[in-house]
């Protein structure tokens, strides 16, 4: 019985040049990936780690004297509970009307009956470009009536240019057989928007909302600039603060800790080092444990959102 051999066909052998060009590819990626998650990574064993090691700088690559204490005394500041609260009702509903409000206009831009569309078009992307300042739109948020009101989180946020973009381009790679298929057997523009073009659009929506949630999660700016009361501040503009004033924190937590202190306290002693980093991980952490649950549609989102097929 003859042994056969399978032979690898020319145009699929790797040349000497391509094996050194994929060995240098592959290892530049892990160095950029490794570079992209160091940080995130220092900043969780530091936050875990003994305090007073933390403060000296010598908690780079693993925890030592694991502990707990700092997430147990940052919880338990003052007003975090509630900032939390706001900054998580923002990041759903700033994130769910932008949404709504992107698929719609992009779809309705890509209406030819629509009236003037080319007009209206350009005045919501010319926004992209100019605006009034910073002067101008307070004034206009307070005429409003909304300095210290939520919904000041919301309305200015929920037509983005950029996103309309997007999801009009995506639009416009379905093909228009199936629109004109739906207004043949009825379909209005609304029935046609919900029924045809909102189920094909998932990857550029989720792609949209992976933008507006970053965006409302990690905005402390208008709560800055809109806000005064401190039952409506967002979780990371008091997080700011408590970044910002990780000293007075630090010895405030001393103090109401009692003065007795043996090793094992002193361990878990609250400093500025640890007050910063466990307060960026709380900032951190939650929408890196949303973003994976998008990832899958993010790439084909982007791709046809950006390049018209």
């Amino acid at each position: 019985m003859k042994k056969t051999s399978v032979s690898i066909a020319p145009a699929l052998r790797r040349t000497r040049g391509e094996e050194i060009y994929n060995v240098f590819n592959i290892a530049f990626f892990i160095i950029f990936a490794f570079i992209c998650v160091y940080p995130f990574y220092y900043l969780i064993i530091n936050s875990i780690s003994n305090n007073s090691a933390s403060a000296a700088g010598s908690v780079n690559w693993f925890p030592t004297g694991i502990h707990w204490e700092n997430y147990r005394q940052v919880f338990g500041l003052e007003g975090l509970g509630q900032a939390g609260f706001i900054s998580l009702a923002r990041t759903v509903i700033g994130t769910a009307l932008t949404v709504i409000a992107s698929a719609f206009l992009g779809f309705m831009f890509t209406q030819k009956k629509m009236w003037h569309r080319q007009f209206w078009y350009r005045f919501v992307v010319i926004t992209m470009y100019f605006n009034a300042g910073l002067i101008p739109m307070f004034i206009t948020m307070k005429n409003l009536g909304l300095t210290n009101n939520f919904w000041v989180y919301v309305l200015p946020a929920i037509v983005q240019p950029f996103n309309i973009i997007l999801v009009k381009t995506f639009v416009e790679s379905i093909p228009d057989s199936l629109q004109e298929a739906a207004e043949m057997d009825g379909a209005g523009t609304l029935t046609v928007f919900r029924k045809i073009v909102l189920p094909m659009c998932t990857p550029i929506l989720a792609t949209v909302a992976i933008f507006s949630a970053v965006g409302q999660w990690n905005s402390f700016q208008d709560t800055l600039i809109y806000m005064t009361d401190s039952k409506l501040y967002s979780l990371q503009y008091l997080l700011y603060t408590y970044i910002n004033q990780a000293n007075a924190l630090a010895a405030s937590v001393k103090a109401s800790s009692g003065t007795a202190l043996n090793v094992a306290a002193l361990a878990t002693q609250q400093t500025p080092t640890s007050i910063r980093m466990t307060v960026s991980v709380i900032v951190v952490l939650p929408i890196l444990f949303v973003y994976p649950f998008f990832q899958r549609f993010f790439v084909k989102g982007m791709m046809l959102g950006a390049v018209k097929g």
